[in-house]
């Protein structure tokens, strides 16, 4: 299969979005919502320096994207990444693009001096947690918690 990893722009809008509503199938804990997915997009291409998205596109078209933004870690005493939206085609799936797109995501965040990596991976979502641990990510003792403002 060829495809090429890129660094992802504006014109990539549509197809992230669809790709996202693939992801929010899978992670219980998220709802998908178009225009939030747009403005969230729009977001991340705003600061080229500390958020990061890439595709893997085939034929003109995204088919996987990753998201990377990075925060401070009082834990590490400097910089770390948080990484999201790792996603590909399931007709693409098993043929090393997550791989590639995850690798250039930490390449990206390393190369900002990045000391830690993090993501958040849906428990029930079997195949991902077995692709995780395949490129040697670690299950910590920390879990997620999140609190949502109500209106």
């Amino acid at each position: 299969m060829q495809y090429n990893i890129r660094r992802a722009n504006y014109s990539d809008i549509g197809s992230m979005i669809v790709l996202l509503r693939t992801l929010f199938s899978i992670e219980t804990d998220f709802d998908f919502n178009e225009g939030n997915q747009q403005k969230g997009l729009e977001l991340m291409l705003e600061d080229l320096t500390n958020r990061y998205i890439v595709v893997a596109e085939q034929d003109g078209k995204s088919i996987g994207m990753c998201t990377a933004q990075i925060l401070v870690s009082t834990a590490e005493g400097g910089i770390s990444a948080v990484i999201e939206d790792l996603v590909v085609e399931e007709a693409c799936c098993r043929q090393g693009i997550g791989k590639e797109l995850l690798l250039a995501v930490e390449g990206w965040a390393w190369e900002r001096g990045a000391r830690r990596l993090q993501l958040l991976a849906d428990r029930n979502n079997k195949r991902a947690l077995e692709f995780y641990k395949g490129m040697d990510w670690k299950v910590t003792q920390l879990i997620c918690l999140q609190k949502k403002r109500s209106w």
